[in-house]
C-alpha cells in the first residue's frame, strides 16, 4: 500500500464523503510555484491553482515570510471587536484595487460563499425590495444564501430545501444555447428576450434588489457572457435602480488577463465579491462596493470571529504585492495566449475537441463525442485521468469540460511540459489507447 492509499484509508473512517469531490486517489504533500507534491513524493504540474485560489502560487516565499512574520506578532483576535494592523492597511489596498469609481467600502468573510451571501442581505437592506436574480450555470458557494443563487449541481440542492426564497434564476447565455443558425447578434438578443421574460410576466421590476452574474462563469464551463448581452443587463438594472453585482470570487485578481474579469465589459458594478486567491488561498473573503451600499447594515449583521484577521490580512498583501511586482496580470495575458494557441492546434488535429474558451490562464475545452459532436464525459474523464498518470493536475467541469487554471507563476517551461504532456494524452485518445479508470463514474461534478 503507498504513502497515499494508506492516508486515504484513514481519512475514509473519518470524512464524509460529501466534504470532496472525487478525482484522482492522491494525498497533496507540498508545493511549490506551480509544482505539487503527494505523499509518495511524485511531481506534479498544478494546471487547477487549488479551484483558482493559489494565483501566486504554491508557498510563494513572499506570501510565507508575512505569514509567519505576522504569525510571530499576532496570529488571532476578532476584528468584530478591534482593529489589527495588518487588516487596517489591507482595507486601504483593496479598496483602491476596486473596478468601482467614488467612495468604496468592504466587509470581510471567511469565503466567497459568504461574500455572497453577503451582498444578498447589502441589497435587500439597501434597496428595500426583496429579489435576487441570478443566473443558470452559476456557482456562488455552498453557504444556504450563496447556494440558492448557485445552478450549477443538482447535489448542491437536493435533499435541503427549502432553499432562501425570492431568488429568481434566468438563463446564462453560454455557447451550447446558441443555434446553429444564428447569428451572435441573433443568439444576444434571443437570450436577452429570455432574460426579460420574468421581468415582463411575473417578476416586478421594481421589487428587485439586486441582479448577482459571474461576467465569466467559472465551474459553469469558464464561459463569458457575450459583452452585449451583459451590457444590455446592466443597461436594465440601471434603469430600475437594480444593484448589479459581480463575483470575482473564480475569476478575480488577474486569472483573466485583467485584474478584474468585469473589466474585459468595461461596466462598473455596484458590488463586487472577492475570495480564494485573495490570501493566496487561506481563509478570507471580501465584498467590495459604494460606499452608502456597505452601510446598509448595522453590526453585527455579517460579522465573523476569524475574519479579516491578522495572518490571513498579510497573507493577501503580501499577495497582492506579489500580483504587482511580478506583474501577474499582464502574465496572465501572455501566457493564456500561449496557451490558447496551444489548444486551438489541438482543435484542428483532434476531433474530440469542441469549442475552446481561454480568458488569461484560464480556459474551458469541450471533448465532444467525435461523430455526434455532443459532450462526452467519458472521453474528459478518460484525458483527465490519463494526463494525471502522465504527471499533471488537471480536471473537469460539467462533466465534459477540461479545465485550465494553472497558477499564474507557472514558468514558460513548465506551461510547455504540461502542454507535452496534455498532447501525449491527446494523442493516445486519438489512437484508442484510453480507457476508464474502474472508478470512473463517481469522478467529477
Amino acid at each position: 500500500m503507498s504513502e497515499n492509499e494508506h492516508l486515504l484509508a484513514i481519512e475514509s473512517q473519518h470524512l464524509a464523503t460529501q466534504s470532496r469531490i472525487k478525482y484522482f486517489d492522491i494525498v497533496i504533500s507540498s508545493g511549490n510555484g506551480a509544482l505539487l507534491k503527494d505523499a509518495t513524493g511524485r511531481e506534479y504540474i498544478d494546471l487547477l491553482a487549488s479551484a483558482s485560489s493559489t494565483n501566486t502560487g504554491h508557498s510563494h516565499p513572499k506570501v510565507v515570510q508575512a505569514i509567519t512574520e505576522q504569525a510571530k506578532r499576532l496570529i488571532q483576535y476578532t476584528p468584530a471587536y478591534f482593529a489589527n494592523e495588518t487588516a487596517a492597511k489591507l482595507t486601504a489596498k483593496l479598496t483602491a484595487l476596486a473596478p468601482i469609481s467614488g467612495p468604496v467600502k468592504l466587509l470581510w468573510g471567511n469565503s466567497g460563499s459568504d461574500a455572497n451571501d453577503a451582498v444578498i442581505k447589502l441589497a435587500r437592506a439597501y434597496t428595500k425590495r426583496q429579489y435576487i436574480v441570478t443566473f443558470t450555470g452559476a456557482y456562488h458557494g455552498a453557504t444556504y444564501g450563496a447556494l440558492s443563487a448557485s445552478a450549477v449541481s443538482l447535489n448542491m440542492t437536493r435533499k435541503i430545501g427549502p432553499l432562501l426564497p425570492g431568488i429568481i434564476k434566468v438563463p446564462f447565455p453560454d455557447p451550447w444555447k446558441k443555434k446553429d443558425y444564428e447569428t451572435e447578434e441573433q443568439f444576444v438578443t434571443r437570450m436577452f428576450e429570455e432574460f426579460l421574460h420574468p421581468f415582463e410576466t411575473y417578476l416586478p421590476p421594481d421589487e428587485v434588489a439586486l441582479i448577482l452574474i459571474e461576467p465569466i462563469q467559472g465551474d459553469g464551463g469558464i464561459v463569458k457572457a457575450p459583452p452585449t448581452f451583459l451590457e444590455k443587463v446592466y443597461r436594465f438594472a440601471k434603469k430600475h435602480q437594480i444593484l448589479f453585482a459581480v463575483d470575482e470570487v473564480n475569476q478575480g485578481l488577474g486569472r483573466t488577463g485583467k485584474w478584474w474579469s468585469i473589466e474585459h465589459f468595461g461596466l462598473e458594478p455596484d458590488l463586487v465579491t472577492v475570495g480564494k486567491s485573495l490570501a493566496s488561498g487561506l481563509p478570507l473573503s471580501a465584498v467590495l462596493g459604494r460606499a452608502e451600499i456597505l452601510e446598509a447594515l448595522d453590526a453585527p449583521a455579517h460579522l465573523f470571529t476569524t475574519a479579516g484577521n491578522p495572518v490571513t490580512s498579510a497573507a493577501a498583501l503580501a499577495t497582492l504585492e506579489v500580483i504587482e511586482e511580478e506583474k501577474l496580470v499582464t502574465r496572465s495575458k501572455e501566457l493564456g495566449q500561449l496557451a490558447e494557441a496551444f489548444f486551438k492546434q489541438a482543435q484542428k488535429t483532434y476531433d474530440f475537441i469542441g469549442d475552446v474558451r481561454m480568458y488569461g490562464l484560464n480556459g474551458g475545452i469541450d471533448i465532444v463525442d467525435p461523430v455526434t459532436k455532443k459532450p462526452s464525459q467519458m472521453l474528459a474523464t478518460q484525458l483527465i485521468f490519463a494526463i494525471f498518470e502522465r504527471g499533471a493536475l488537471m480536471i473537469s467541469l460539467r462533466g465534459n469540460i477540461l479545465r485550465f487554471q494553472p497558477p499564474l507563476v507557472i514558468t514558460k517551461a513548465q506551461l510547455q511540459k504540461a502542454f507535452t504532456i496534455i498532447e501525449a494524452a491527446f494523442n493516445a485518445q486519438k489512437q484508442g489507447k484510453l480507457t476508464l479508470p474502474q472508478n470512473a463514474t463517481e469522478l467529477g461534478w
